[in-house]
């Protein structure tokens, strides 16, 4: 779409360009398309020049993009929201099933070894049916997971944030305090955007509060959690489980003390990896950009 309509310069790998690289190659761009890997700060921009114009990302996230000195410079940035809701939800719910219902212990059992008689409380852990779920952050993917949740027979939903939203009687949630939703949920979402407010929001305070059974999941921001306070929960039983799809760095070290917890599951951010919408992303940030570029309304804009 792009090399139709434009002189293009690329980066052809799946891994991150060097930055070296990087700041070399966007001298005298009218437009830049990058990822969620990207850092476009005011140094890159320094580089880039005048000329740049447009910043389109293939991410519904966007903290890798300095706003403020984009909007300095008069530089239109574009996102793709909306797209990945569907099969972040999907992912969302499949790391809470697997682990509350011990995926990780189970699998470990069949492939060790350690998978002998059938005994009645083996492997045992907490279910849906009943269950009280918290979620924080109802926006797009927060609605489309409770949308998911329903057909497990899920008793009531909770949802937290900074206002109430006409949207949650979709799903029949219930506005409350983070306070209240960490005290009173089985399970706990974080489906919220990284902000400074929601920067480690859940920490000692947050996990002390949660009940000793429930199960944290997090697809969102890796940067909402503080990770030495998560492991002493999950490892001092204060909580349940745990199951990631983000973490703080990226990717997490092999060393990383989580790895080591039976109870705590991670994944390498692959909640939107399905191939559509992947395909997806990529034709609206090209959208985005030539919109940007011939001075259109962008699909999604951001600033």
């Amino acid at each position: 779409m792009l090399a139709a309509e434009c002189d293009i310069t690329t980066w052809d790998s799946d891994e991150p360009a060097p930055r070296k690289l990087y700041l070399q190659s966007v001298a005298g761009v009218d437009g830049l398309l990058c990822l969620l890997t990207d850092s476009i700060d005011s140094e890159l921009l320094d580089r880039a020049g005048p000329s740049l114009k447009v910043i389109s990302t293939m991410s519904v996230g966007f903290d890798h993009i300095d706003l403020k000195e984009c909007a300095k410079r008069n530089i239109l940035v574009g996102y793709t929201p909306g797209i990945l809701t569907n099969a972040t939800a999907e992912l969302t719910v499949g790391l809470l099933l697997a682990a509350s219902r011990r995926f990780k212990e189970g699998m470990h059992a069949v492939e060790s070894g350690e998978w002998g008689a059938w005994k009645p409380m083996w492997l045992c852990g907490p279910g849906l049916d009943g269950a009280t779920v918290g979620i924080v952050g109802l926006g797009r993917i927060g609605i489309a997971v409770a949308k998911c949740l329903k057909p497990f027979g899920v008793a009531r939903i909770l949802y937290s944030g900074r206002s109430e939203k006409s949207e949650a009687e979709e799903a029949n949630a219930q506005y409350t305090s983070f306070d209240e939703l960490l005290t009173k949920s089985d399970f706990v979402i974080a489906c919220c955007a990284l902000t400074p407010e929601t920067k480690e929001m859940f920490n000692a305070a947050a996990f002390k509060k949660m009940k000793n059974t429930a199960v944290f999941v997090n697809s969102s921001r890796g940067g909402i959690v503080n990770q030495k306070d998560l492991y002493e929960a999950l490892k001092s039983g204060e909580i349940g489980a745990a199951g990631l799809d983000v973490t703080s760095p990226e990717p997490l070290p092999t060393n990383s003390p989580l790895l080591k917890l039976k109870n705590c599951i991670v994944l390498p951010h692959i909640a939107s990896a399905t191939h559509s919408t992947r395909e997806a992303m990529a034709v609206l940030a090209a959208r985005n950009l030539l919109a940007g570029l011939k001075g259109e309304p962008m699909p999604s804009q951001l600033k």
